[in-house]
């Protein structure tokens, strides 16, 4: 069974004075983006049978704006993750999990989505070694269990931008 695994950046976030990093919320052009992000999320991927979310407000938010409503697992772990942390919970989900969606923080996310990659010469590929802005999204594709996905093994198969 084919595994599909979306990385989500964060909305844009605002930087009210006073609110710790981690409970800063989405700015309108956040909220605005992600409710894009989610409606092309709807248009092209059949079905997202499980969310992991950071914990930070701005992620939530996110997650919110999209309208996605799929089990959602929040862990605090995501937060300041590195690529590694990541691959860690990657590999934790559940067989039967075919479509998962992760939401979290640059520079994870997309220092994941790098690495993830076994193509580093795609177009999307090359897209997303230019710039992960918030919003954005990495689809990959694995031929393999979750617990095997590792570095290099996944089909980065669509870069978007929301706009």
């Amino acid at each position: 069974m084919a595994r599909t695994l979306i990385l989500m950046r964060h909305g844009k976030s605002g930087y009210p004075p006073g609110v710790a990093d981690h409970d800063r919320p989405l700015a309108p052009r956040g909220r605005r983006e992600a409710g894009l992000a989610g409606d092309w999320l709807r248009a092209t991927q059949p079905a997202i049978d499980a969310v992991r979310c950071s914990t930070a407000t701005r992620t939530r938010e996110t997650l919110t704006a999209t309208g996605i409503t799929a089990p959602v697992e929040f862990e605090p772990s995501i937060y300041e993750a590195s690529p590694r942390t990541l691959l860690e919970l990657i590999r934790l989900t559940a067989d039967e999990i075919e479509t998962l969606l992760l939401i979290g923080h640059a520079p994870g996310i997309p220092s994941t989505a790098w690495e993830l990659a076994a193509d580093r010469n795609s177009d999307a590929a090359v897209a997303l070694s230019r710039k992960f802005p918030t919003s954005a999204l990495a689809v990959l594709e694995f031929d393999r269990p979750w617990a095997d996905v590792d570095t290099g093994t996944g089909d980065l198969i669509r870069f978007h931008v929301p706009r």
